[in-house]
This record gives structure tokens, C-alpha cells and sequence, in this order.
């Protein structure tokens, strides 16, 4: 084992909760680092993969290829095609750390509900073909009449399904801290309602901070048993919005945050999630992803020196 896996696997050592499969999951020279290709939806999969394994990225979470959100749809993954795109990931020395779904868990009316716990069990059978470890899916939105219990059950419900629905198949179906479904009461009362191993949660880390206003601090103390990956993004306040700015630049702080999850033995990926597809003025991904990895690099080793 090298000097680089060595300090990376002690930095990253330690007790909260993940599953077996990530792990090993960082190749041994690379940071445990991933992007979302919602940050550059103009590239082709080539380019996805080698301009990871450029900036030294471990693995990439795939949320979308130009322009097409379902990924079931995407030529890469079809039958005829998915033994040459796996060797090709391979080859790149990459993992995938998971697929984004857009399925949304709150939708009452029957035909909607359907067709959104499809596209998650359609993620979830791709998801394993392809050896990715997790689907992240959406709570999103609290519904407006109904009563708020009513809601928080439906997910609950459909998070059930989908986690019988991924037994056996080495993938796990992930929750966003996403929408109205930001704050760590309201989180963890669906992590508890859910109460399954093959269900997990994905922390956003902006959105509990800017949205729900929570300190990292907080949010991981009630909910890090649950946090199976973790999304990372700057932002400034912006008249009554924010705007993204490049990692380490703006209010949210990413430098705790990393310092937190080291503390606490997260071994899962440090995923970039830079929103370039929905907010095409933020800066390009040639520009963006080079500095999150070396902003990374810097905050890992400084967690590292400070005995996390």
C-alpha cells in the first residue's frame, strides 16, 4: 500500500455508517472524489470519463449526458453497448458513485406516482448493471392541502418499495436533503420510517445549510448513521436567492464540512455537484472541476494534519 492510499485510508477511517461496497472504492492514487455530470452537460461520455481521470477524480455520479436525464435512454447503457462502456470506465481507472434519478417521492395522484417509482426502479436494474453502488431519488415537495404527516408517509412508503425493489442487487436507494425536505426533524423521520438497510440518505450539504439553515455540525450529529454520500457546492447570497461561486469562495463552508465528515470515518465520495445544466451562467466545468479537486486536495490534507 503507498504512502497517498495510506494517508487517504486514515484520514478517512473510522465509524459512520457505509456500506461495505465503497469501502475500496477509491482508486490509490486519486482523492475520494467524485463529480456530477449536471455540471457539464455538453459532454459526451468520453469526455466525462477522461476529463475525470485527468483532474485526478476517483469516480462520477451521473446525472444526466447531454442534455438526456434518463439515463436508461442513453446509448451508452443499452444492451448492445454496456460491456464496452464498462472496460471503457474501467480503463479510465473510475467508479461510478451512484445515479440521479428524478423520481419524486410526495405525488399523491395515483397515474404520477406510478410512472415516478418506474423511472426509479428502471434506475435501480440500471444502476446495477452497471455497478453502481446507489439511486438517488426525491422527496421534493410537501403537498399543499394535504396534511403534513400525508406526505412524510407517502415517502416513507415509496422509499419502502424501492428498497425491497433493490434487495439483492448491491445498489442502495438514496434521499436527497432536497426541496421541502431539508431539515434533519423532518430527514430523520423518514430515515426512521424507512428503517432499511438497502435505503440511505444523500446529503446535500448546501441545502441544509442555506436552506434549512442548519450547521453542518447539527445536521450530521442527527443524521450521519444514515449519509451514504455526500454532494458539496459554494454559493454567495444573491438579492433573495444565491448564486454559485467555485468551491471555498463563498458563505457555505465546505472546509468544515470535509473536516466533519473525516471526523466522523465518511467513506464515502466528496461529490461535486456543480448545477452548470440548470444555471448555465455559473463558471464552465473545464474551470470548475480542476479547482474543486484541488480545493479538495488542500481541505483532506488539512483535516488530515489536524488528527481527524
Amino acid at each position: 500500500m503507498n504512502a497517498t492510499r495510506r494517508r487517504f485510508l486514515g484520514l478517512l477511517g473510522g465509524s459512520l455508517a457505509v456500506p461495505i461496497f465503497l469501502r475500496a472504492a477509491t482508486p490509490s492514487s486519486r482523492l475520494p472524489i467524485a463529480f456530477s455530470t449536471l455540471g457539464c452537460p455538453r459532454w459526451d461520455w468520453a469526455t466525462i470519463l477522461s476529463r475525470a481521470a485527468e483532474h485526478g477524480y476517483a469516480a462520477v455520479e451521473l446525472r444526466g449526458i447531454q442534455g438526456e436525464m434518463d439515463l436508461t435512454k442513453r446509448p451508452e447503457f443499452r444492451a448492445a453497448r454496456l460491456s464496452a462502456s464498462l472496460k471503457e470506465l474501467d480503463d479510465a481507472g473510475l467508479r461510478l458513485a451512484g445515479l440521479g434519478a428524478s423520481a419524486r417521492l410526495h405525488d399523491a395522484e395515483p397515474a404520477v406516482r406510478a410512472a415516478q417509482l418506474d423511472e426509479a426502479r428502471r434506475f435501480i436494474d440500471l444502476a446495477q448493471r452497471l455497478r453502481a453502488p446507489a439511486v438517488r431519488v426525491f422527496g421534493d415537495r410537501l403537498v399543499a392541502g394535504q396534511p403534513r404527516e400525508a406526505t412524510i408517509e407517502r415517502v416513507v412508503a415509496g422509499l419502502r418499495a424501492l428498497g425491497e425493489h433493490a434487495k439483492g442487487s448491491g445498489v442502495t436507494v438514496l434521499l436527497e436533503s432536497h426541496g421541502d425536505f431539508c431539515d434533519s426533524p423532518t430527514l430523520l423521520e423518514i430515515m426512521e420510517g424507512a428503517a432499511m438497510e438497502t435505503v440511505g440518505l444523500l446529503w446535500d450539504t448546501h441545502h441544509t445549510f442555506v436552506a434549512a439553515k442548519e450547521e453542518p455540525g447539527r445536521t450530521l450529529n442527527e443524521l450521519g448513521r444514515y449519509v451514504r454520500h455526500v454532494h458539496l457546492k459554494d454559493s454567495k447570497p444573491d438579492g433573495k436567492g444565491v448564486r454559485y461561486v467555485l468551491t471555498g469562495t463563498g458563505t457555505v463552508p465546505v472546509r468544515d464540512i470535509v473536516r466533519l465528515l473525516a471526523g466522523r470515518g465518511y467513506k464515502g465520495y466528496f461529490s461535486f455537484e456543480w448545477e452548470k445544466a440548470w444555471h448555465p451562467e455559473i463558471e464552465e466545468p473545464e474551470t470548475a472541476f480542476p479547482q474543486f479537486a484541488r480545493v479538495m486536495g488542500e481541505y483532506l490534507a488539512q483535516a488530515r494534519s489536524a488528527g481527524v
